[in-house]
């Protein structure tokens, strides 16, 4: 497959640059599989798509304010950008460093409050692995300083607001620098009237990376290759996975990360492994869902990666009449965007 296939036309005032009042007040674009049926309803009106013995799976990970700025000894601005850390006895991340001259290992770069950081290695791809100094306190340091990570489709600086709208209301564990954005439309209230229908919420933790911002580099779709990222599946979870593969309901995804993780824990049979370690599982079309039934997702960019997950979910033919539409009616593009749940 060529990656260009992948493409579509959006006029850029319909990707979102800010959030709406309510993260429930976004529109929800239907998609019925089996029927191969494109509808529009209120986002909160979700509830009635889910039924009794559903298990909803959600992303707990929490964004970090991953990006701050510092100086080279030599005298030039360096923006550092906090893709995950490598070690957990100190303060070594692997990071993208934007700067006028290219950094080189031995690089000191001056940080606000007497922190510095000292280039290492090169990384994986563009990154490079940097080292911080002091270590203590780092996290609270890194929330004093740092900004929220915004994508580079959102054309402003992050604010103040962000660092609670770019959260899912049941982010916990610190560690993605992209926000699981399908998780951006619930709150506490909807959650709660899931539960009092039937349904079961569990959660797993995928820490979002840099791979969910890069472009695809490569003409064939084949050819390409992930970033890995970190997750873990709680026994719970997986436990109440196992109960819908038998019968028990539906396994909804809320977002491709949720996805992505379950299939790559996923055994033939659908039931899936409790456990932790990284993932790199690319899934475009041709690609048989073992796990996930239904898929709660944003609209995504064209030619990207998260696009053909979605492709491969609903079937590329009925998913692209579904962006066509949601082109036509001036849905919201992308992280602050409108949903869609494709079942």
């Amino acid at each position: 497959m060529r990656v260009d296939d992948f493409g579509y036309d959006l006029p850029p005032e319909l990707i979102a640059q800010e959030p709406l009042d309510r993260r429930d007040a976004t529109r929800l674009m239907t998609v019925d599989r089996l029927k191969g049926e494109v509808n529009e309803v209120p986002f909160r009106e979700i509830i009635r798509l889910f039924r009794p013995g559903d298990l909803l799976v959600v992303n707990d990970t929490r964004v970090i304010p991953a990006r701050f700025f510092g100086v080279k000894e030599s005298g030039g601005r360096v923006e550092v950008f906090l893709e995950r850390r490598l070690a957990a006895d100190g303060e070594r991340w692997q990071c993208l460093l934007r700067s006028s001259k290219p950094s080189r290992p031995g690089t000191r770069i001056v940080l606000a409050e007497g922190v510095s950081a000292e280039v290492i290695e090169r990384g994986e791809g563009d990154t490079w692995r940097v080292s911080f100094t002091p270590v203590t306190g780092f996290d609270e340091w890194l929330d004093r300083n740092g900004s929220m990570p915004l994508p580079p489709y959102i054309r402003r600086s992050a604010a103040e607001a962000d660092r609670e709208r770019y959260q899912t209301v049941f982010s916990r564990q610190r560690g993605a620098v992209a926000a699981p954005t399908a998780g951006l439309h619930f709150t506490p209230e909807l959650l709660d009237e899931l539960r009092e229908r039937g349904v079961e919420i569990a959660t797993l933790t995928l820490h979002v990376g840099l791979g969910t911002f890069m472009p695809i580099r490569v003409e064939r779709v084949e050819e390409h290759r992930m970033h890995r990222e970190r997750y873990i599946i709680p026994s719970a979870t997986a436990d109440a996975v196992n109960a819908r593969k038998g019968g028990k309901g539906r396994v909804v995804a809320l977002g491709t990360t949720v996805c992505r993780t379950l299939e790559h824990a996923a055994r033939d049979d659908g039931s899936v492994a409790a456990g932790a370690g990284e993932t790199g599982i690319f899934i475009y079309p041709g690609y048989r869902f073992k796990t996930v039934d239904a898929l709660i997702t944003n609209f995504h960019l064209p030619k990207s990666t998260l696009l053909m997950l979605v492709s491969a979910f609903a079937g590329k033919e009925l998913l692209f009449r579904a962006y066509h539409e949601a082109v036509t009616r001036r849905f919201r593009f992308f992280s602050y965007g409108d949903a869609m749940f494709v079942y």
